[in-house]
C-alpha cells in the first residue's frame, strides 16, 4: 500500500514553489505539489491524486501564511485558472520568476550552468490591464453566450467579463461580441453537438489604439449585420477578420484567414519604428514589456555594421528592424504567410533595402540560404514554448554563427536546448523580464557567444 493515499488529509510545510507556481513540499520524502500554497507556509492539504515519484493535493486551509501572502484583487481568479501566482505580492512574484530558471538549468544541468549569471528579473511598475490581445473561448448555454477561459485541466468555460490582466478595451469589446453573438442568434460551437463560432480573438496597438478581431468558427457564418453595429460601437476598429477551423483539434486557428470588414492591418509602434500587425501574426501580448524586452535583445546582440543577422521565427520582423539600420544585412523566416508579407511591407515602409524575409520553417529555410552562400555573424531565435526544432538546433550547431541571442517563453524548453548549445557557446548571462504578471510564466534574453576552440 503506498504511503499516500487519494482524499488522505496531511499537514505540510512548504520549502519552495515549482515552475507552475504551486508549492512544493515534502511528507515523509514524498514530493507533494500544492497549488496555491508559498514557500515558507505551513498548510493542510488533502490528496487528489497519487503518481509514482510524486502526489497532488489541493489546499485546504493554511496554518502559517507567508508574509508574501496577499488577497487576490480578481473575483475569479481561484476559478479562473489564466493566472496561477496573484496571491504572491509583485515583488516576490520578480524572485519566484528569476528561481524559476534556476530550477530549469538545475533540473537539465547544460554545461556549467553553476557558473551562468541569471539576472533578477525586470517587472512593471503597474503590473495589471496589460494584455493586448486576448484569446476567448465561445459558448452557449440557457440561451446566454459567453466568453472566456477554460479552468484548469478542464474543458469547463469560467466567463470572464472584467479581468485584471486584460486590456480594459479589448475586455469592452469582447463584452460586446457576445452580446451581439446573442443578440443576432449567430450559430456557437459545441463540443459533439453543434458547429459555429468557438473562439474571439481581440488585439489593440497600444501606440494606435486601433483594434483588431477574428471570428474563428468551424462553420460558414454572416457576420455583415453584426460587424456593421460592432465597428459603429467601437470607431477604434479596424480589421474584422474570420478564420475557418474545422478541425476537431485543440489548435485554435485553421489556415484559411479572411478579412470580412475594414483594412488588412492595424498600426503599432516599438522602441524607434511604426509597423503594420494582419489578424494571424504574431507579436508579443505586453507591449509596455516588449519595449524592454527588445532593448535587452540589443544590448545582448552587441552588433557591428558588417555583421549579418538571421533572424528565426521573425513574426512580422519586429525584432529583427531594431538592426536593421545598425547591420550589413538581416533575414527572416516565419511559417505564416501573413507574417512574411507584413515583414516585407514593414521593411518597405520604413525604407530598409538590407532585409529579407520567406515564408517556411527555419529548418529547412536557413540550411539553403547557407548552400546559396549567405553567412550569419549573429543568430536570433524566439521560438515558440516547445523550443527550438531539433534540426534548427543541430544545424545551428553546425554553421555555429559567433553570436546568438535566444528569447524564451518557456524555461523548460531553454533549458533543454541550452544543453546542447552550452557545448559550443558560451553563456554570458540570462535575463528574465516579466511578460505576464501574475502568472508562472516569464520571458527570458540569453546571450551566447561562441565558444573559441
Amino acid at each position: 500500500m503506498p504511503l499516500l493515499q487519494e482524499r488522505q488529509r496531511i499537514p505540510l510545510k512548504i520549502k519552495r514553489m515549482g515552475i507552475n507556481g504551486e508549492g512544493i513540499g515534502f511528507y515523509k520524502k514524498t514530493l507533494v505539489f500544492v497549488p496555491g500554497a508559498l514557500k515558507g507556509e505551513t498548510v493542510f492539504c488533502q490528496i487528489v491524486s497519487v503518481k509514482k515519484n510524486f502526489v497532488q493535493a489541493k489546499l485546504l486551509s493554511i496554518e502559517k501564511a507567508s508574509k508574501a501572502r496577499v488577497q487576490p484583487a480578481c473575483g475569479i481568479y481561484e476559478q479562473c485558472g489564466g493566472c496561477q501566482i496573484m496571491h504572491l505580492a509583485y515583488e516576490q512574484q520578480l524572485d519566484f520568476k528569476t528561481d524559476v530558471i534556476r530550477q530549469a538549468l538545475k533540473k537539465y544541468r547544460p554545461a556549467g550552468y553553476e557558473a551562468y549569471e541569471i539576472r533578477r528579473t525586470l517587472g512593471m511598475e503597474e503590473p495589471t490591464h496589460y494584455r493586448a490581445k486576448l484569446q476567448f473561448q465561445i459558448r452557449k448555454w440557457r440561451q446566454k453566450v459567453h466568453a472566456g477561459l477554460y479552468a484548469q485541466n478542464s474543458h469547463k468555460l469560467i466567463p470572464i467579463e472584467d479581468c485584471l490582466v486584460q486590456d480594459s478595451q479589448t475586455q469592452e469589446l469582447i463584452n460586446a461580441i457576445t452580446r451581439l453573438l446573442e443578440n443576432y442568434k449567430l450559430p456557437i460551437y459545441q463540443e459533439g453537438k453543434s458547429e459555429g463560432i468557438r473562439t474571439v480573438m481581440v488585439r489593440k496597438a497600444k501606440a494606435t489604439n486601433q483594434l483588431q478581431v477574428i471570428f474563428v468558427t468551424s462553420k460558414e457564418v454572416r457576420l455583415g449585420l453584426l460587424a456593421a453595429e460592432l465597428a459603429q460601437a467601437f470607431p477604434q476598429l479596424k480589421t474584422i477578420a474570420i478564420n475557418y477551423n474545422r478541425a476537431k483539434t485543440s489548435d485554435i486557428y485553421g489556415l484559411k484567414t479572411e478579412v470580412v470588414w475594414g483594412v488588412d492591418t492595424i498600426e503599432e509602434e516599438v522602441l524607434h519604428y511604426h509597423f503594420a500587425l494582419s489578424p494571424r501574426a504574431f507579436y508579443q501580448l505586453n507591449p509596455k514589456q516588449t519595449q524592454v524586452l527588445y532593448q535587452e535583445v540589443v544590448r545582448a546582440l552587441e552588433v557591428e555594421e558588417t555583421d549579418h543577422i538571421i533572424d528565426a521565427y521573425c513574426g512580422v520582423g519586429t525584432i529583427g528592424f531594431a538592426f536593421a539600420d545598425k547591420v550589413a544585412s538581416v533575414r527572416g523566416m516565419d511559417i505564416i504567410p501573413e507574417a512574411i508579407a507584413d515583414a516585407r511591407a514593414n521593411a518597405q515602409n520604413m525604407g530598409f533595402t538590407n532585409t529579407y524575409y520567406e515564408a517556411g520553417k527555419a529548418e529547412e529555410v536557413i540550411p539553403r540560404w547557407y548552400q546559396e552562400g549567405y553567412r550569419a555573424d549573429a543568430i536570433i531565435v524566439d521560438p515558440p514554448r516547445t523550443g527550438l526544432d531539433r534540426k534548427l538546433l543541430e544545424m545551428i550547431v553546425a554553421y555555429r554563427p559567433r553570436k546568438m541571442v535566444y528569447v524564451s517563453c518557456n524555461t523548460s524548453t531553454l533549458a533543454q536546448d541550452l544543453v546542447t548549445l552550452a557545448k559550443y557557446y558560451q553563456v554570458d548571462y540570462i535575463q528574465s523580464v516579466d511578460m505576464f504578471p501574475h502568472t508562472a510564466r516569464t520571458e527570458a534574453v540569453v546571450k551566447l557567444q561562441k565558444k573559441e576552440c
